[in-house]
């Protein structure tokens, strides 16, 4: 909107429902319980509408508030055919840093021509959870293969990478148990230790010495224990010590659970994850978590680790025992995906270069990559969620098509570009979008703030964004 110019009617609702933020919470309550009132006395029947439920309010306002300040919606772009290092979006060619493709196996002809056999061979689906309607080859040469990339007994598979750490936790702890893990740790977990009803201690990201602290004033009253960690974290793309948390494990009698959703194919000489990165035996290890949808270009989750472990979730974990068996097509998939990583090296070589020379040339042009090593996961801290819905925005004008993560998935002065690097981007693809951001990032951070914006108060703009007043009082931004 420019100064001046009239909200038009239709958006004078949107409006309104935005300050609603501002009004006293009595107020608004009296309102929702006179349209009650107003409802009940017409002797309508209706279905319950979800659009009442104060979530869907929250979301309702939100994308208000973005389109009252002019901020377009960077979610569920639709994306015309495969996504690589580039994607179509709407007929439109750009440079794709939002998919996890990180080996760029995703289309291989390898990978490919394996989903097909297999869908030739056993269909679409196996129709039936694998207890009730039997095992495939597929399934069992996956697991095998998963199992020795870890260094492990066994392997199951689980159709959902979220699913598979939610069962499992909750599976196999409960309300006697003791969760200690990091507080930057996925969310799948975070669902699956409250649904196993233990004890669950978030410590501050990478503090070793209070997830000891944890453990030393809790262990004693709890059954059991379990530390769990991601091996490369999802959103800023560093790693535990896991040397210091394999001696921990050891002193409190606890399991120790790693999540290598974003780690394996990417750390390690040959792609086998955090073990092999920091030179650790992996059977050190209690539970390996993974998914199949990063470098294996795949879908579906696993657990890997002892024979009587996989036995034990095969019979007992809900996400296992009562869902259907991972499609064949995926399944074949993601096995030939691995014996490609295996033979075609060159791919993580490459991957973690490209992520170590991204890391330099954003420092390099003073942005702010957070805590990332450089392998498959960089962010661009950018600070606010509109801040950085406006950059993602800006950047796909100019040919870059990057997600932005904001509130509640990160901290609010922590809302991010989350990069995925690939062994598919280019040199000049990767300093194309770190001289655009470092073009338009100052100017968006110039800009009127987003909360003068939404609320009206652009009068008050010219006092608000001056030196002087920035001097007194931080703008909100």
């Amino acid at each position: 909107m420019k100064d001046g110019e009239k909200i038009p009617d239709e958006a004078q609702d949107i409006v309104n429902r935005v300050r609603e933020v501002l009004t006293p919470p009595l107020v608004v309550a009296e309102r929702v319980v006179s349209r009650s009132e107003a409802m009940a006395g017409t002797g309508e029947q209706r279905g319950f509408d979800f659009g009442t439920l104060p979530a869907y309010e929250l979301l309702r306002l939100q994308k208000a508030a973005g389109e009252i300040a002019g901020i377009e919606n960077p979610f569920y772009r639709l994306h015309d055919g495969r996504a690589a290092e580039m994607t179509s979006l709407e007929g439109r060619e750009v440079v794709n840093f939002s998919s996890y493709d990180y080996l760029g196996l995703n289309g291989h002809p390898d990978v490919v021509a394996a989903a097909k056999t297999a869908i030739d061979r056993f269909g679409t689906s196996v129709s039936a959870s694998r207890l009730t309607a039997g095992e495939r080859p597929v399934h069992r040469d996956l697991e095998a293969a998963l199992a020795t990339l870890h260094g492990a007994e066994d392997a199951v598979l689980f159709v959902s990478g979220h699913a598979t750490n939610v069962s499992v936790i909750g599976c196999l702890l409960g309300p006697e148990d003791l969760i200690v893990s990091d507080s930057f740790i996925h969310n799948s977990v975070v669902e699956g230790a409250k649904l196993s009803g233990a004890k669950r201690i978030l410590c501050p990201h990478g503090d070793i010495e209070a997830m000891e602290r944890a453990l030393r004033l809790n262990r004693s009253r709890h059954r059991r224990a379990i530390i769990i960690v991601e091996g490369l974290y999802s959103m800023d793309g560093d790693v535990p010590d896991l040397a210091s948390l394999i001696r921990l494990k050891r002193r409190y009698d606890s399991w120790l659970m790693v999540d290598e959703a974003h780690s394996l194919g990417v750390l390690g000489a040959n792609g086998r994850g955090i073990a092999e990165e920091q030179g650790v035996a992996p059977t050190e290890v209690d539970i390996w978590m993974g998914t199949l949808s990063k470098a294996l270009a795949s879908t579906g989750g696993y657990i890997a680790g002892s024979r009587r472990l996989i036995e034990l979730l095969k019979y007992t974990s809900p996400g296992f025992v009562y869902s259907v068996g991972s499609a064949p097509s995926v399944t074949a998939a993601a096995r030939a995906a691995i014996a490609v990583m295996q033979r075609e090296t060159w791919r993580l070589q490459k991957l973690r270069k490209n992520g170590r020379d991204f890391v330099a040339a954003a420092r390099a042009r003073g942005l702010d990559t957070g805590f990332s090593i450089g392998a498959s996961v960089v962010p661009i801290i950018v600070g606010n969620s509109p801040n950085t819905v406006i950059l993602s925005h800006r950047l796909l004008a100019r040919g870059y098509n990057v997600i932005p993560i904001i509130f509640p998935g990160v901290p609010e002065n922590q809302s991010r570009l989350r990069f995925f690097i690939t062994s598919r981007h280019k040199s000049g693809q990767m300093t194309g979008v770190l001289d655009a951001i470092a073009e338009e990032l100052p100017e968006i951070r110039k800009a009127p703030s987003f909360v003068n914006v939404v609320a009206g108060r652009r009068d008050n703009l010219s006092v608000a964004n001056s030196p002087e007043h920035a001097a007194k009082e931080p703008a909100l931004k």
